[in-house]
C-alpha cells in the first residue's frame, strides 16, 4: 500500500468496536495510524490494547475519556465521531418523549460537541487536525414513523460541522462530514432476520424490503463497511488536504435530491 501519510497518525474512532468503525479503525490501522476506539462494551475479539471504555452519552463519560486519553497520548491528530445510534420507539411524533428527544441528542449529537471542545485546542495548538462527523441521509430523508428525533438530531450534527469548519479551518483543522445510507452492518443483518421472521418471509425479500422503504437503492445493495472507511481514509489523508467544511454523502444513490 502507498503512503498515505497517515503513519503514526495519532487516532480516536468513538463506536470503533463494530461495523463501520471497525472498518475504519482497520484501514487506518493497515495505513500506520495509531488508533484507540472507544465504545460502552469491549471488542468482541477481546483485544482491548487499543480501546478505551466509555460512555459518550453523558458529560462524565467524555471527560473520563479525554482524561484517558491524555494520559496516553496527549492528544491526538485526527477525531473520527462516528458514535451514534436511534434507539427511540417508533410510532412518529406523539410516541416521543422528552426523555427520547434528549437520549437523542445525547447519542447523536452532543458526544462529538463534547469531544470536539476537549481535543480541539491541542489540534489548534500544532496547527493542524482533521475531525470527521459520521451523519446518515436521513438527515435529508427523515422517516416519520421511525428515526424523526434520530434524523433531527444528525441534522444538527451537520450543522454543527459545517460553523465549526468555518472557524477552525482557518487555524489549519480541517473538519468534514460523512454522511452514510444503508450500511451492511451486523446490526443491520440482524434487523433484516427480524423483518424477515416478523414478515414469514425471508432475508432476501425482508432486505428488499427495507431497501424499497428508503425510496430504493439505485445500487442494488447496501454499503459494506469496508467502503465507507475507504472514503473517511481518504479525507483524513493528505490527499484531501484542500478539503473541508464538507460532506460527503456514501449512499449508493439513495438521496432522490441534488
Amino acid at each position: 500500500m502507498a503512503d498515505e501519510g497517515l503513519t503514526g497518525k495519532r487516532v480516536l474512532i468513538t463506536g470503533g468496536t463494530k461495523g463501520a468503525g471497525k472498518a475504519i479503525a482497520d484501514r487506518l490501522r493497515a495505513a500506520g495510524s495509531q488508533v484507540i476506539v472507544t465504545a460502552r462494551t469491549a471488542p468482541e475479539d477481546d483485544d482491548t490494547t487499543n480501546f478505551l471504555a466509555a460512555d459518550l452519552s453523558t458529560s462524565a463519560g467524555v471527560a473520563a475519556l479525554l482524561a484517558a486519553l491524555a494520559a496516553r497520548w496527549g492528544g491526538v491528530d485526527i477525531l473520527i465521531n462516528n458514535v451514534g445510534c436511534s434507539a427511540s420507539p417508533s410510532g412518529g411524533f406523539a410516541a416521543l418523549t422528552d426523555e427520547d428527544w434528549a437520549q437523542e441528542l445525547n447519542v447523536n449529537l452532543l458526544p462529538a460537541v463534547r469531544l470536539d471542545r476537549g481535543l480541539l485546542p491541542g489540534m489548534l495548538g500544532q496547527g493542524a487536525g482533521v475531525i470527521v462527523h459520521v451523519g446518515s441521509i436521513l438527515r435529508k430523508m427523515p422517516l416519520f414513523a421511525a428515526s424523526l428525533a434520530y434524523s433531527a438530531a444528525k441534522a444538527a450534527l451537520v450543522t454543527y460541522s459545517k460553523g465549526l469548519a468555518q472557524e477552525v479551518s482557518p487555524k489549519g483543522v480541517r473538519v468534514l462530514t460523512v454522511s452514510p445510507g444503508f450500511v451492511q452492518t451486523e446490526a443491520a443483518e440482524r434487523l433484516v432476520e427480524r423483518l424477515a421472521a416478523q414478515a414469514g418471509s425471508d432475508y432476501a425479500t425482508a432486505l428488499q424490503g427495507l431497501m424499497d422503504s428508503l425510496g430504493g437503492i439505485p445500487m442494488g445493495r447496501p454499503a459494506y463497511p469496508e467502503e465507507v472507511a475507504e472514503l473517511v481514509t481518504f479525507l483524513v489523508s493528505g490527499r484531501a488536504a484542500y478539503l473541508s467544511s464538507t460532506e460527503f454523502v456514501i449512499d449508493g444513490g439513495t438521496l432522490p435530491t441534488v
